[in-house]
């Protein structure tokens, strides 16, 4: 075989490879679309406002803080007002080195609090916990610093109610994100957690924690990722969800039942995608007592985030998101094809170990690989482009269906 022959048969496994990427993403649009407009159907029920009065159970809401002085109050106050008949916030300061404390303890006038705390999982030292004493649903654990997945499991081990939505301190939550997010548990009690859409503030009117107007971002940047997160973060994942197949729950919006978590042993603190990890071990822990549950994704509660504008953060950020994918998977792999795992183990854990996870690095190589053969007179200039056009033209189709 010459090395012609080994040339030309790379690129048609490279070729075979994005259009596989590309039909298995048109794919899950398609289920997305089907899935969103079963939503839509239902809607109207779900909206009434008499629905399911009576029946909401009490949520803890988590929210970790790291060096938060310029916009914790703010978003404390825009919680307060959320549209939900019973929760608490619980705002954990993980050591924060600037005036995080100091600023919760003037604006909410914050207060030591003497109540019990159960270490049902083992975080960092807890310094000191507080209570408002103008809001009685406030909490504030101060500790040092051990990373967001100790926060968590520091609130986590302080919440008082069944249910714990975990976010990020600066997310904007629409006003009636949880009345939304909650009603999966309300119709089923094997749903053991439910995540919700998360969209880019960028652009948008933010006033007071609240989201006034929806726009777009001017910064290039932000405005790229606005289709990749409707495609990868909306559609992708609604694509899974009828099929009980999602692996990823952002983790700066995710309600969670807390007796279930703690059961598994909480956060892992030793890897940085640890959102993703606790989902793939929750399939994993469930697939193995072959019990019944549910972890569903809605499109409908929102809550928005800041993207990157720069090219540094968002490297950055792509960097510890690709590296926790593969954390989550690597130490989650006895879920691959699972005899019980049905399409989560045979179709989601493939598709994001092969297309999610080794993605980058196999179309950096394929891209290589054609310049070489170009260099090399292996392949012409024409088939070159041909091949780059038909590779770009699907991922194009993919974002504008999405």
């Amino acid at each position: 075989m010459t090395w012609y022959n080994i040339f030309q048969a790379t690129q048609v496994l490279f070729l075979a490879y994005f259009i596989s990427l590309s039909l298995g993403y048109l794919l899950l649009n398609v289920l997305a679309f089907f899935s969103l407009k079963l939503r839509i159907s239902n809607r109207s029920m779900e909206d009434s406002p008499h629905n399911h009065i009576g029946f909401e159970l009490p949520i803890s809401l988590i929210a970790p803080a790291y060096n938060e002085e310029a916009t914790i109050a703010a978003s404390i106050r825009s919680l307060l007002q959320l549209h939900y008949s019973e929760y608490e916030i619980i705002v954990v300061n993980d050591g924060s080195k600037d005036n995080t404390l100091a600023v919760l303890q003037a604006e909410f006038e914050l207060v030591p609090f003497p109540e019990a705390y159960r270490r049902r999982l083992t975080v960092k030292h807890v310094r000191n916990i507080y209570r408002s004493k103008i809001y009685p649903n406030l909490k504030v654990i101060d500790k040092e610093n051990g990373g967001k997945a100790d926060a968590l499991n520091a609130g986590i081990n302080a919440a008082r109610h069944p249910l714990f939505c975990a976010m990020d301190a600066d997310s904007v939550l629409q006003r009636d994100s949880l009345r939304r997010l909650v009603v999966p548990f309300i119709e089923d009690p094997d749903t053991i957690v439910a995540g919700g859409t998360v969209r880019i503030a960028n652009g948008c009117d933010v006033r007071s924690g609240f989201l006034h107007n929806i726009g777009l971002p001017s910064n290039p940047i932000a405005l790229i990722q606005v289709t990749e997160y409707l495609r990868a973060f909306l559609f992708g994942r609604l694509g899974w969800s009828p099929m009980n197949a999602v692996l990823i729950v952002s983790g700066a919006f995710g309600l969670f039942r807390k007796d279930v978590v703690v059961a598994a042993g909480g956060y892992r603190t030793d890897t940085v995608g640890e959102d993703m990890e606790l989902i793939v071990r929750l399939h994993r822990t469930y697939l193995n007592r072959g019990e019944k549950y549910r972890i569903i994704f809605l499109p409908d509660p929102v809550c928005w985030t800041e993207a990157p504008e720069s090219l540094k953060v968002l490297k950055n950020q792509r960097v510890r998101w690709q590296r926790g994918l593969a954390e989550s998977l690597f130490l989650n792999r006895g879920l691959l094809f699972h005899r019980r795992g049905g399409a989560a183990a045979w179709l989601a854990f493939p598709f994001m170990l092969i297309f999610e996870c080794f993605g980058p690095l196999l179309e950096v190589t394929g891209y290589v690989a054609l310049l070489v053969g170009y260099l090399f007179d292996l392949v012409s200039l024409e088939v070159a482009i041909a091949l780059i056009l038909i590779v770009q033209g699907f991922g194009l189709m993919i974002s504008t269906s999405a």
